[in-house]
């Protein structure tokens, strides 16, 4: 009750603000019910005069005015374009996450007690914040060895703010799926599952250097992407210590145009890379921004930020190439026939319908001029055919896809002129030959006959088992089946308690009758 009353009362609290900065002019009341109507009226009473023409931004101010909390949930709403529309998705993708630095002397008290030492004993030198976002905040530092070093330090009080939004997120969106037929398709609970599992991820930084090192292994030959050093000891849940990236900023395009590198080799670079380790690692970076990648000076990308990562199964990764292969050969019925493998539109459905769907999506596309080619944007229409086929959000697939949406706006940063199809297809088909090919089939060969092999071990096991069994159901047969006298009591208490909420079931009902009929009398 004490939760509950309490959630109302921050989602109350919220609602003001977003009254005050506009956010309820954003929505068409025209086909709405008198009531809610009228409740929206109401609230723009309260709105602000100063607020911004572009009412999009409205909603994205609100949100960094609600705090961290309330700043992720617009940035994982951005990767829900069947739920808030291409138009607010894009707006919330752009949604910053900058809040004030706590301040030098706090940071170091965090880190000394999180790794049990003087900070002079574990670095020689240690700067003023140089930039703070949400959840942490970065320092410039020397280790006593004399290595440059990024020291991330989590920000005081900020795990016990994100659990009581999230509580609040989570009854919002229980009770919606509840009065909802349509919010139960969209699966908001599922989003909030999402954001509660990044954000654990996000505040244990042990977790993220256990990311970077991961990543580490799996690019340690790729030639053009790399991952900063990490510094183990130096880390723990609430410090990350790894090596300073002295590099350009993609976010500063026009001074990557300066140096002598060539921009299409670099734009391609980054969908490529990225399109590697979603589908041949199955593990990508899932917050690929200008912001966090950098290029050194050898022309090689660096990504820094592993807070937010995704992963997709061996499953999923053959669906994704089998998807994005399908529409580069312009085979739309294959591409609607994975979909139906992977369960991802149910079984009533017609395949050939489906796939004149993703023609009208795939077709448009391809006949256009390179600039205007977008994988971004075909994966962006393709889930918004998941009303009219019934298909189920796939939270990691989104994931991606927001994540390609970035990378693509990356690239194109770099090189305007970057066809995505082309630049992709190399890496598709590198994977379906590995993993689909003769290649693929031997190793899912030897795979089977491994599994069969375990199998096979266990056999005398499971006959002896099955013997037992066939022995114990002959001689109950035979018998009857026994049971102790505490079997038999527990069955009489449990037949005497279902009594007894009978009766009590019963007299509520009477009483519930007793008092309808007063009420009609009166």
């Amino acid at each position: 009750m004490i939760f509950a009353v309490s959630s109302v009362f921050r989602l109350a609290k919220a609602g003001f603000v977003f009254a005050r900065f506009g956010v309820f002019s954003i929505p068409d009341t025209s086909e709405m019910p008198g009531p809610l109507r009228l409740a929206i009226k109401v609230a723009r009473t309260i709105e602000r005069k100063d607020m911004a023409a572009d009412g999009m931004a409205r909603l994205s101010n609100a949100l960094a005015a609600l705090g961290p909390s309330y700043i992720k949930l617009g940035q994982f709403l951005a990767t829900r374009r069947d739920l808030v529309g291409d138009e607010m998705a894009a707006d919330l993708s752009r949604l910053q996450d900058k809040l004030p630095a706590f301040g030098r002397e706090r940071a170091i008290k965090t880190i000394e007690a999180a790794l049990g030492a003087p900070l002079d004993e574990l670095y020689s030198e240690f700067s003023e914040p140089i930039a703070a976002a949400s959840i942490a905040q970065v320092h410039k530092a020397t280790t006593v060895d004399g290595r440059t070093v990024a020291v991330k330090v989590l920000r005081p009080g900020v795990i016990q703010r994100f659990e009581k939004d999230l509580r609040t997120f989570y009854f919002a969106t229980r009770w919606l799926e509840r009065l909802s037929p349509e919010a139960r398709r969209l699966r908001p609970v599922a989003v909030i599952d999402t954001l509660a599992r990044t954000t654990v991820l996000e505040t244990d930084f042990r977790l993220e250097a256990a990311a970077i090192s991961e990543m580490a292994e799996n690019v340690a030959k790729d030639q053009g992407f790399r991952v900063p050093g990490l510094d183990w000891s130096r880390t723990a849940k609430s410090v990350l210590t790894i090596e300073w990236i002295d590099g350009i900023p993609m976010s500063d395009p026009e001074e990557v145009k300066k140096t002598a590198f060539d921009m299409p080799t670099l734009g391609a670079g980054v969908i490529q890379h990225f399109l590697r380790h979603a589908m041949r690692d199955g593990f990508f970076h899932a917050d690929m921004h200008q912001g966090n990648l950098f290029v050194d000076d050898t022309g090689t990308l660096v990504a820094v930020d592993f807070g937010i990562m995704g992963r997709l199964s061996p499953r999923e990764r053959r669906f994704l190439a089998e998807i994005l292969f399908g529409f580069i050969r312009r085979d739309y019925r294959r591409v609607a026939e994975v979909h139906f493998e992977a369960n991802y539109v149910p079984s009533h459905h017609d395949v050939d319908s489906f796939a004149q769907a993703l023609r009208a999506i795939g077709e448009p596309l391809m006949d256009r001029s390179a600039e205007d080619i977008s994988m971004a944007r075909l994966l962006t229409q393709l889930f918004q055919v998941t009303d009219l086929f019934d298909m189920r959000t796939q939270p990691q697939l989104l994931l991606l896809q927001k994540t390609m949406v970035v990378v693509e706006g990356v690239a194109r940063t770099l090189d305007p002129k970057v066809n995505m199809w082309v630049t992709a297809e190399p890496v598709v088909r590198e994977w379906i030959e590995a993993n689909l090919g003769p290649p693929g089939k031997l190793r899912d060969a030897a795979d089977g006959a491994q599994m069969l092999a375990q199998f096979i071990g266990h056999v005398p096991a499971l006959l002896s088992r099955a013997e037992n069994v066939a022995q114990l159901a002959q001689k109950a047969s035979e018998d009857g089946l026994p049971l102790s006298q505490e079997t038999v009591d527990a069955i009489a208490a449990a037949e005497a308690k279902k009594t007894r909420s009978g009766r009590v079931a019963l007299w509520v009902g009477a009483v519930a009758l007793a008092i309808i009929a007063l009420e009609m009398i009166w």
